[in-house]
């Protein structure tokens, strides 16, 4: 079995439901996030403390402040509805495209805009009423469902208004939510709003909207950890509805978001590459959006594509703060942009990445990771705040203890190897849905690792890159990986400096399989072929063309 498809391929991770109390990277922000993004453009540092400090205000009320039409940022996506109020219209485009977006107070406070400005407008209720609901990054919580059933309420009592077409689909919102919600039981109504809505998409097959809605009714009711086996008939059914849509509409914003996550950890993500081409532009100021493209860029090996879509999603992220942008998950959009630009060996982006990551979240521990990945051994060593958190303060460990072994300093380094170690052993603390123990491992493997080879002992070096690839291989899926770089090139590079040329190559081609058209496996598999007195030739053109955006010269798979 190959690396790629070694490592567990999971559901796409929750960015409401991370476990680790250090992680903040995919929370989304309430309205002070402008204001939390102003501070961060000035550079200055917003502590983990603040940031999560409990909300003074309800969901109700944070939801539902007036909000306005934006007059940069959207679409021209629109789904034309029975009401002749044109605001009453705008607003609900508005609300379809923060949903389309992943923009759920937007959404909200989109939806009660326009019945606000058409009180008679059924089908207005039933977005709020959507917008409230459940969507593929989090469920509905408890203190969000009563305003659910109340907008769905709201929209039956007032549907005789309503076009045939709206009717259905707001007979189908109905049986989505109860008046007395037990979150225990929600599965039993998305699978009742599942069978209602497949009933309204076989009536309306031209409809898009419906179509897209009804395939996001399927991929709820899927294990959100689940694997995507292209044979279950869940996935296939998901697959066909998604692609029956996007064959008629490539450029739909929706459908096209959906498809990337369904298709992003199975065996075939390219499936996507058509779709995504179009949809970071497709709602111009929705960070979310920008950034999806680069699910599908990062599992085919289109590093600088990636880089490319955090880039604007960072951009979106700011520009909220002047209101010409929408920032959702702006700590995921740095995650990706770091991640992607440390494969592309654009060292100047992935460090200022994890320099305003940590700006952003006061989490310093990629802004150490990116330095390691590109051999700033110096400048981690004047990181000097240590993450709060156990697996956080751990991964800060393991880069301070590479940082003092590069600086000639081993016994400093053994030091934090043992920190590194002990809480690899002790901790149950997860960083997104990994265990300590598993992210603390693969960075204890790699540091011992180091301290033997440049100790001289490459056979010992080798077993603990090797157990720190067996545990990075072994991971649970999740985009972007927790860590910037693979132990793999640790693990090559000593096999390669024994005259191990054939396991070398065998090590790098494993992490292209994972990791397709990084440079750093790619250099070193030239190393690796040569060693062999194999032609080198068409490695050497991949090579090139991967590496034409890189900023940094190397002369190993690792510094």
């Amino acid at each position: 079995m190959t690396a790629a498809r070694g490592r567990i391929r999971r559901w796409h991770n929750d960015p409401h439901n991370s476990s680790s109390s250090a992680s903040m990277m995919n929370s989304r922000r309430p309205p002070f996030m402008a204001a939390v993004l102003t501070a961060s453009i000035l550079g200055l540092a917003v502590s983990t403390t603040a940031q999560n400090r409990p909300q003074t205000r309800s969901v109700y009320d944070r939801y539902t402040e007036p909000i306005a039409i934006f007059k940069t940022g959207l679409g021209t996506f629109t789904k034309s509805i029975s009401s002749m109020n044109k605001e009453a219209q705008a607003y609900f485009d508005q609300g379809f495209q923060m949903m389309y977006s992943f923009a759920k107070p937007e959404a909200v406070r989109s939806f009660r805009e326009a019945w606000k400005r058409d009180p008679a407008c059924a089908i207005c209720y039933w977005g709020e009423a959507w917008a409230w609901g459940s969507y593929l990054n989090a469920p509905m919580r408890d203190e969000e469902a009563p305003h659910a059933f109340a907008a769905a309420q709201k929209a039956l009592a007032l549907k005789n208004k309503a076009t045939p077409k709206e009717r259905a689909l707001i007979d189908a919102m109905a049986v989505r939510y109860v008046e007395k919600f037990d979150a225990a039981k929600r599965v039993e109504q998305d699978r009742a709003y599942r069978d209602a809505i497949a009933k309204v998409a076989a009536q309306y097959p031209d409809d898009l909207e419906i179509a897209t809605l009804y395939a996001d009714a399927l991929f709820l009711l899927e294990p959100r950890y689940g694997t995507r086996d292209l044979n279950d008939p869940n996935v296939r059914k998901l697959h066909q509805v998604l692609e029956s849509v996007l064959s008629r509409d490539v450029h739909h914003p929706g459908a096209c978001h959906l498809y990337i996550h369904a298709t992003e950890s199975t065996i075939a993500p390219g499936r996507a590459e058509a779709c995504a081409e179009f949809l970071g532009k497709s709602i111009p100021g929705a960070s979310h959006i920008n950034h999806m493209p680069s699910h599908t860029w990062n599992e085919v090996g289109r590093w600088g594509d990636s880089v490319r879509a955090n880039l604007e999603a960072w951009h979106s992220d700011q520009k909220a703060a002047i209101g010409e942008g929408f920032a959702i998950y702006p700590e995921h959009n740095l995650h990706m942009l770091l991640y992607a630009a440390s494969y592309d060996g654009q060292g100047a982006i992935a460090m200022r990445a994890g320099k305003d990551f940590a700006r952003l979240t006061g989490d310093t521990f990629y802004e150490v990771l990116t330095l390691l990945r590109f051999g700033r051994f110096d400048e981690i060593l004047e990181v000097t705040r240590r993450p709060q958190g156990e697996t956080t303060g751990g991964l800060w460990d393991f880069a301070q203890g590479y940082a003092h072994l590069k600086q000639g300093q081993a016994d400093f380094a053994q030091l934090y190897l043992a920190r590194v170690k002990k809480a690899a052993e002790t901790s149950t603390a997860q960083y997104r849905m990994h265990s300590a123990k598993d992210l603390l491992t693969i960075a204890g493997g790699i540091l011992e690792g180091e301290i033997q080879r440049m100790a001289g002992d490459l056979p010992s070096a080798i077993a603990s890159f090797r157990r720190a690839a067996d545990v990075q291989e072994g991971l649970q899926y999740d985009e972007p990986e927790p860590l910037p770089f693979a132990a793999h090139h640790w693990l090559g590079a000593a096999l390669l400096e024994s005259g191990r040329f054939e396991e070398a190559e065998k090590v790098y081609r494993a992490d292209l399989e994972e990791h397709p058209r990084n440079g750093w496996s790619l250099f070193a598999l030239q190393q690796a072929l040569a060693g062999r007195k194999v032609p080198i030739e068409e490695v050497a053109e991949e090579f090139a063309a991967s590496w034409a955006r890189a900023d940094t010269w190397i002369r190993a798979s690792r510094f």
